[in-house]
This record gives C-alpha cells, structure tokens and sequence, in this order.
C-alpha cells in the first residue's frame, strides 16, 4: 500500500473533525473517512494545512493519522503530512504513521529557503531523517510557504530523491509549470512522478489537460473531483468543463484567504460528513452573512449537481 509515482486520481485533503470544544472528534473522523472512499477517493491526505496540523501536539496527530489508517483499510491510500520546524519531530511523526501503515507522507519546505540550493538541500536532509525508504510528496504552494520552486528546482529534488514519488502542485499560476515537468519526462529528462493538483481544485478543469494525475484538495464535494477527473481521463472534455463551471463559484467561495477553512467545514457539516464546523482556535469563523452566501452558492450548484441538494439548514 506504500505510494508510488503511479498514484492517480483524487487524494482528499481531509480536515481534522473537532467537537465545539475543540477535542478531536473521533466519530466524525469514522464517517468522513468512509463518506470519503465510498465517494470514489483513492486516498486522503491528513494533517495538512487544512487539517489544522499546527493545532495538534505530537501525541494527538500521531493517534489521529492512525485512527484514519486503520478506518480506510485497504480501501485507501493515506498519506500524512509531516511537515514540521524541525527534523526531529519530522522523523518522529513520519516513522510512526509508516509503522501505523499510512501509504506515505508530505513535506513542505520552511519560508526562510531563498535560494534554488538551499531548497535542494533542505529537502536532501529532510529524506535523511525520514528514511530513504519512506514515500514522499513535494509540497509546492508558494503562495502559502513563499518558497518558489522553478520547474528545474524540482527536477533536481526528484532526481536526487528517488523516495519522492509525487508533485503536490499549488502554485498559481501553474499550468505552464505542469507542462514542463511533463515535458522533461518525455525528454528522459526527469523520472515519472505523480502531480496531484491543489489549490480548492480552481484550475483542476485545465490542469488535467496539461497532464495531471489528478487531485490532491479539500473541496467539500470530493466526490465531484472523483467525477471530473475520471470525464477529463476519459477525454469527454466538454462534460467535464460542464461539471466544473457548476461548482466554480463555490470553489472560489472556499478559496478566500482566512476563512476557506471554515466554508469547507461548514458545508462538510451541512452534507452530514462532520458533526460539526467548528475549528481549533486561533480561527476564523463564518458570520451570518456568510452562511447565507454560502447557502446560496449550494442552491445554485444543485441546479447543475444534486450532490449539493440539501435540507434546509437548521
């Protein structure tokens, strides 16, 4: 079940569920894991940045990755994010999801690296505390880390990486940045590697074009990704640019800067995957009129998807 550069398809970025009181909330992981691979996802990603992963001390990321491992079973690939100030806790928290059996993990390079041989060799040590047999995705969403990546700067990662088995690609605007790791491959230029797409899935529709796997975010209909990117792999691209110009309004909705978070979990919340939207503090929530926007948005979408039909919010 390790990761390898064939990974296709949509690898959810999952939230962590917290009850009102900010614990954990273990029956909404259960369900959210199962609504989840029942949709269709190959895998989910867990504690990344919408997983609040600062939020949780050592012990509780450790348990809450693991309760997800044991969920998904054989029905899914986990991948955990480990990123962290310093190797020590890097290597501890990838170890023991490995040993728990998650598929593989995520690192992302620290703001400070400002130059291409400082990123190189940032991710180099990183691999030597993880393991080199550890499965590994790149991280690239310098809007968020402000580390920029080239193309060649990535190249060079993969190739002194073999244990990096995939490209989480973020960074905006990016499709020209996909076209050229593509073409290096097709030159023998650089090995294959997996590119699994972020960014709330906005640039998803083309970015399958331009030669991604897949999808690797935290939308609140993943089982919508699941559909696009199978009618894009299909080559039925006017359905599947259909299906993407119903949900890009919402889709820009959650990507506002601040309170993304709190609209993916809040339509999570109103699609009965989680309990509840609430968010380990410090966090943003939605103010009333916020709510009503978003409920808005959700009438909209169902006039193209019945996914986003739902019942009257409470």
């Amino acid at each position: 079940m390790k990761l390898d550069a064939t990974a296709k398809g949509v690898y959810v970025i999952a939230p962590t569920p917290f009850h009102p009181d900010g614990r954990v909330d273990d029956a909404s992981a259960d369900r959210m894991t199962d609504f989840f691979l029942d949709a269709g996802c190959d895998g989910m990603t867990v504690l990344g940045v919408m997983g609040e992963a600062p939020k949780l001390d050592g012990a509780e990321a450790l348990d809450f990755a693991a309760r997800i491992v044991r969920r998904a079973g054989s029905r899914g690939k986990i991948i955990v994010g480990v990123t962290a100030p310093g190797f020590a806790a890097m290597r501890s928290l990838a170890r023991g999801v490995m040993d728990a059996g998650a598929a593989g993990v995520m690192i992302a390079p620290p703001s400070h690296l400002r130059t291409d041989d400082a990123v190189v060799g940032y991710f180099r040590q990183a691999v030597e505390a993880i393991g080199e047999d550890v499965p590994w995705v790149l991280q690239d969403y310098p809007q968020l880390f402000q580390v920029q990546m080239t193309p060649q700067v990535i190249r060079r990662i993969v190739e002194g990486n073999p244990s990096c088995v995939m490209l989480k690609h973020e960074d905006w605007p990016g499709l020209e940045k996909i076209s050229a790791l593509r073409g290096f491959q097709a030159e023998g230029a650089m090995r294959p590697l997996s590119i699994l797409c972020g960014n709330g899935g906005i640039f998803l529709d083309f970015e399958m074009e331009r030669g991604a796997d897949g999808a690797m975010t935290g939308y609140a209909f993943p089982d919508m990704l699941v559909e696009l990117v199978r009618l894009s792999a299909a080559g039925q691209r006017e359905e599947a640019h259909d299906l993407f110009d119903a949900h890009l309004p919402l889709i820009r909705y959650e990507l506002q800067p601040g309170v993304g978070l709190a609209v993916r979990k809040h339509v999570l919340m109103r699609r009965g995957i989680i309990a509840s939207d609430a968010q380990r503090r410090p966090a943003a929530g939605l103010t009333a009129k916020a709510r009503a926007e978003v409920e808005y948005l959700l009438a909209r979408v169902a006039r193209r998807d019945p996914r986003a039909k739902l019942a009257a919010a409470a």
